[in-house]
């Protein structure tokens, strides 16, 4: 777990103003970075272009998930750091907005992009007007499928599919279960969907567990899950055993439902991402447990690819650090992608305080057991 203490300066150091970043752009500085701060080179060998010289675009689909606020920040904090000029963008959960933002953006002349695609399925044009300009497209934890995609950066989406549905299985192996996937925009939920499909349906297969609710989220909206969980709670008269989220957002809709009904802390429930509420919730005892996708790990070997490709480096690959995961190929419909992986981690009650708090920093002590006795709070 080292790792997570060379890197966690980036979530704490960050200066930006977020609401400047919804919809608009956001330069990096040209200063060079200061010593001891783990900067990328200025260049590698065969660079065509100094990184001082170097614009990167970034497009993310929203800022209003408390993970994309954090990765707004880290990006522009390793923009900072490391002297080049990034434009981050959000598209406010706008399709058509993300991709006028995105043609802005080459036409403005980035020399690379780095996209967090609201609708994966759809990005082809942006992909091949990237491509025109002679820009390379970096895909950002959604895959984007049916183009000619240069790179994807990503976690094992089907690994946190099983780890969600063994937090839930383990502490209720039989009875009825509510399942709410995430958006069917993304792909990443359908990945999910399999992780979780590899814990369930042998159970499913012997009789164990009854799926009495098996519903998409669209757009990982907590306010569908709510809906759905009511849904699902009525068609088994409060008969249930399991509840299966795909991401925090969406358990805390779950959870409200539960609330609703006496049963919040009764059913297991689970999700992913480590959203503080989500981390309250467990300490708290109302959600069983969640993923920790070390986000800043993710965010540091999509910069240093970028950066990379941005300056022409003959090695892109290798400026990557090879403790912050591993590469592999993956199909996108079109192409084999060069892929890099950030490995995920299971949280419970037990090991929150370890990985959450001490470990990665991700969030304070005192905010995670804000609501639990301070005579209870780990020592």
């Amino acid at each position: 777990m080292n790792v997570f203490k060379k890197f966690a300066a980036m979530t704490l150091a960050s200066a930006v103003v977020l609401g400047t970043l919804a919809g608009c752009g956001s330069s990096g500085g040209d200063t060079a970075a200061p010593a001891g701060s783990g900067a990328a080179p200025a260049a590698t060998g065969g660079a065509t272009k100094d990184i001082s010289e170097i614009s990167v675009g970034v497009s993310l689909g929203t800022l209003k998930q408390e993970r994309w606020a954090r990765e707004a920040e880290m990006f522009q904090q390793y923009a900072d750091d490391n002297g080049f000029s990034i434009d981050i963008q959000s598209a406010n959960d706008d399709n058509s907005l993300q991709v006028s933002q995105c043609e802005n953006m080459i036409n403005k002349g980035i020399d690379v992009l780095l996209l967090q695609a609201l609708d994966a399925s759809a990005v082809s044009p942006i992909i091949e007007e990237a491509h025109d300009a002679g820009i390379k497209v970096i895909s950002y934890d959604r895959f984007c499928m049916n183009c000619d995609l240069d790179y994807y950066i990503t976690f094992d989406s089907v690994k946190v599919g099983e780890v969600e549905a063994q937090f839930v299985v383990d502490a209720a192996p039989k009875g009825n279960y509510i399942v709410l996937r995430g958006g069917p925009e993304d792909n990443n939920a359908r990945l999910v969907a399999e992780g979780q499909d590899n814990i369930l349906n042998p159970l499913i297969e012997k009789g164990d567990i009854k799926v009495v609710t098996d519903q998409w989220c669209d757009g990982w909206d907590p306010n569908v899950a709510l809906e759905h969980t009511e849904n699902g709670l009525t068609a088994c008269n409060n008969d249930l055993q399991g509840l299966i989220a795909s991401n925090d957002g969406t358990c805390g809709g779950a959870i409200q439902a539960l609330a609703e009904q006496g049963l919040a802390g009764k059913v297991p429930t689970c999700g992913q991402d480590a959203d503080l509420a989500a981390c309250q919730r467990i300490v708290e005892g109302t959600q069983t447990g969640t993923v920790f996708k070390p986000t800043v790990l993710l965010n540091k070997a999509a910069c240093q690819l970028a950066v990379a490709c941005a300056t022409g480096a003959e090695d892109e690959k290798g400026a990557i650090d090879s403790e912050l995961g591993v590469w592999t190929t993956l199909n996108n419909d079109q192409k084999d992608v060069d892929s890099f992986s950030v490995d995920v981690i299971p949280v419970t009650a037990d090991n929150m305080y370890d990985i959450i708090c001490k470990e990665s920093e991700y969030h304070s002590v005192e905010d995670v057991y804000a609501n639990v006795p301070k005579d209870q709070w780990p020592e």
